[in-house]
């Protein structure tokens, strides 16, 4: 095909002719679409190679070897058998995985590729019903089958059947390749189905809400493509029916409240960004104010309250989504990958509706930092929770039961071209620095832009402009935030301890332009011809990053930043790979070089200390040692050793190398033993129960039995107390029902004797005194509550 670009763009407007489509209101600011940029640089290019040629392979195997692509088999009558996956939403990998495809195939045609989808393809539509309907769970085992998916279909779309995400995620595979190739059979399973769903939901039909959000961007997308104005509308009644028809709300799908009067981030953090973002496109393309207006202010009060430096949201990995307000832990940080490409997603949105560069700057820290920590530089491992902290290290995964995070990576690298650059009018929009080659239309005339550059690593890049005909138009430069003093949007919750000591420089074929900024952008207007060259000067300087005292985990501590990159350090770049307690002091100067690691990414190098606690609880100033941190993005791919983003910069709020107290010289086990249950001994006491700022062990998902943890000393001693500490997150883990405490006796347990009673009060250290004993070793059993686990921050003897 000689023009593959042009040639999916005339299908896509006959379609859209031959169904009467006049789309008339949209986003204020067009992206340029990522099949017509051509990335040349050496950072992303690799990324999308690989996820092609290594990611996007290895996803499509793991949907074969668990039994996802059989799904459809089975439901379309192709071979026999039960539902071979784990959950009712396992569809929804497949469907990912082939938009990722799309992507892939329209920069880089590859038959055998596109041969294997158009297999895959034929399977899904064999699977679907007669009516349109499809959901292989159901179509496999029968309606009761499973508890989330009720006894009929779209009985339980409200709560976890999945039935909607599913066929949402299918709707956006089915464009993109259509898109892509030109090929209809996976749209037309999607208009069929689409078709059903307008049949079936609605004020006069079924009123209801999809339990995850995601149908709703896949009937947007279906209705750019179709111009059927009632997919837009099933869209927004979707959006419209949260808070509004009699079934109960939940805070944790979204549904607590109408969607035009949330004004805060609440509950899991996926479907609520999936969420937002589908109420930007909605407002976008209706028009309605009330939709512009919610969204903007939950955007505020997220990235002003709950969002990670890292660009990351969801502080909780028990519902898998958000906080309260400035609730950051780093130690238990959840910022699932799959939340962080929706927040990508949701301020591209955004940035379309008003072409202010704040959305771009958060865009931008997730992409480099959450996003791409989610995959293995070498494409083949993942992160589903990405945390900040580490106390042992970490390992990725090939794969995972709950795959959403890996297939939703198979889909967003290869469309990081069309996030560079966009258009408005006369108005070309520079998003991004990556060198690439693009030729697209600003106003009426073609438009070829040229990026050279080896962003994020230097700072210098040259655009050179090349229209096809000497013409005047805007360019719009963004100058990132971290290139003019704002760490984020409006430095409420992150900002830059020192200022920069160059500012950023911006000419025009070698004459200055003056920095006058509007939105974040310095706006180029002139006649352009080509080989005009603008050459970007930004100061990527290592700047130290302070954040909101609010933010108890983070106070008297900074991070790292180059450009847009956040950096960490790992204990396997250091002689004691214990590094957690180390500080690195505002006075020491932190240099950067190439490291030949990972494909020879930028470290940074200084002196640090470590800190040691005393037997009195003071701590002092310990060994001077050479310090390095690394992209965040890069930790976990050689040994797992302790991980550390925000430095202490005064030993007073380091986590410093314990006293050589009893339990800290004894040999610790348990009933359940793991690198945890040092946690237990590291004379770190919580500011409460709940505090997740500081290690913890616990015995989730034990309930209902006893367990037990022990201390064998190092040599025999007389003790006669017990000072325990217990971790309960009011869910999972709870104050333990009764414990006992027992002393090794001739080889034997006995119980002591206890003089007042076992404590298991919450956020206080629970004291327990007995007559003395001279013994090597020491024991508690805990009672674990009928439906919860306990755990423990502390557990001292004296």
């Amino acid at each position: 095909m000689k023009n593959r670009k042009s040639y999916t763009l005339l299908l896509a407007s006959l379609l859209a002719s031959q169904l009467g489509f006049a789309q008339v209101k949209d986003y204020n600011v067009t992206p340029v679409p990522f099949n017509k940029v051509q990335i040349t640089d050496d950072f992303w290019a690799k990324r999308i190679k690989t996820n092609k040629e290594v990611t996007i392979p290895i996803a499509f195997s793991h949907c074969e070897s668990t039994g996802r692509i059989d799904n459809f088999k089975i439901a379309g009558g192709l071979m026999e058998g039960k539902f071979k996956s784990e959950a009712p939403f396992d569809d929804s990998d497949v469907s990912k995985i082939v938009e990722g495809a799309a992507y892939a195939l329209s920069s880089d045609r590859d038959a055998q590729l596109e041969a294997y989808v158009d297999t895959i393809i034929s399977y899904m539509k064999a699977a679907q019903e007669d009516d349109g309907y499809l959901y292989t769970y159901r179509t496999i085992m029968g309606n009761g089958s499973h508890p989330w998916i009720g006894d009929k279909r779209w009985e339980k779309t409200h709560i976890l059947s999945h039935e909607l995400y599913n066929l949402g995620h299918m709707f956006e595979a089915g464009v993109a390749y259509y898109q892509t190739t030109g090929k209809r059979e996976l749209l037309d399973v999607c208009i069929k189905a689409a078709d059903l769903l307008c049949k079936d939901f609605g004020w006069d039909a079924l009123v209801t809400f999809p339990g995850h959000q995601e149908v709703e961007i896949g009937l947007v997308k279906l209705y750019r493509v179709t111009g059927k104005k009632e997919y837009l509308d099933l869209a927004k009644f979707f959006l419209d029916a949260r808070g509004k028809c009699n079934l109960p709300g939940d805070m944790y799908n979204q549904s607590h409240k109408p969607v035009v009067e949330q004004d805060e981030a609440v509950g899991h953090s996926v479907r609520a960004l999936y969420m937002y973002t589908a109420m930007a496109d909605v407002a976008a393309l209706t028009g309605d104010m009330s939709y512009i207006t919610a969204s903007k202010r939950l955007w505020e009060e997220t990235v002003n309250t709950k969002l990670y430096i890292t660009g990351g949201v969801g502080a909780a990995g028990g519902h898998e989504g958000f906080g309260g307000k400035y609730e950051l832990p780093n130690l238990t940080a959840y910022c699932e990958t799959c939340a962080a490409i929706a927040n990508v997603f949701w301020n591209e949105r955004l940035f379309l509706m008003e072409g202010d560069s704040k959305y771009i700057d958060v865009l931008e820290r997730a992409l480099y930092n959450n996003v791409l920590s989610g995959v293995s530089v070498s494409g083949d491992r993942f992160f589903y929770p990405n945390p900040l902290e580490s106390n042992y290290g970490a390992h990725r995964s090939a794969w995972f039961g709950c795959a959403c995070c890996p297939s939703n990576i198979c889909r967003l690298i290869p469309s990081v071209p069309g996030y560079i650059y966009a258009v408005k009018d006369n108005d070309l929009y520079v998003n991004l620095f990556i060198a690439n080659k693009a030729t697209f239309k600003v106003g009426k005339r073609d438009v070829e832009i040229v990026q050279e550059g080896n962003m994020p690593w230097e700072g210098t890049t040259q655009i050179t402009v090349n229209p096809d005909k000497k013409s005047t138009f805007t360019v719009k430069v963004r100058i990132p935030g971290w290139a003019r003093e704002e760490a984020t949007p409006g430095n409420e919750l992150y900002w830059f301890k020192k200022p920069l000591s160059k500012k950023a420089v911006v000419k025009v074929n070698g004459t200055p332009v003056p920095m006058q900024l509007e939105k974040g952008y310095l706006s180029i207007n002139r006649k352009w011809k080509k080989g005009d060259k603008i050459e970007v000067e930004f100061p990527l300087e290592v700047r130290r990053v302070e954040c909101n005292q609010k933010v108890a985990a983070n106070v008297g501590k900074v991070a790292l930043q180059r450009g847009p990159i956040v950096y960490c350090s790992e204990g396997v770049d250091f002689a004691e790979p214990r590094i957690l307690d180390l500080v690195l002091p505002d006075t020491t100067t932190i240099t950067c070089k190439p490291d030949t690691m990972l494909n020879g990414m930028m470290a940074l190098y200084a002196t640090a200390y470590h800190t040691q606690r005393d037997t009195d609880g003071t701590t002092h100033i310990a060994d001077a040692v050479p310090f390095k941190a690394i992209p965040y993005y890069a930790w976990a791919q050689r040994k797992a050793t302790p991980m550390l983003m925000w430095y202490a910069t005064h030993k007073d709020v380091a986590k410093p190398k314990p006293a050589p107290t009893i339990a800290n010289l004894s040999k610790v086990d348990g009933s359940v033993n793991n690198v945890s249950i040092e946690a237990i001994r590291d004379q770190l006491l919580p500011a409460g129960s709940n505090d997740h700022n500081l290690p913890f062990f616990h015995w989730w998902p034990h309930s209902n039995q006893t367990e037990w943890i022990s201390y064998t000393f190092d040599k025999p001693y007389t003790i006669s107390k017990s000072r325990i500490f217990w971790f309960s997150d009011g869910g999972g883990c709870k104050a333990p029902l009764r414990w006992r405490l027992y002393y090794d006796k001739d080889g034997k347990w006995e119980p002591v004797k206890n003089k007042n009673e076992y404590g298991i009060q919450l956020n206080i250290i629970n004291t327990t005194d007995f007559e003395p004993v001279t013994t090597t070793a020491v024991k508690i059993e805990i009672d674990l509550p009928k439906d919860c686990a306990s755990g423990v921050h502390e557990w001292i003897i004296e």
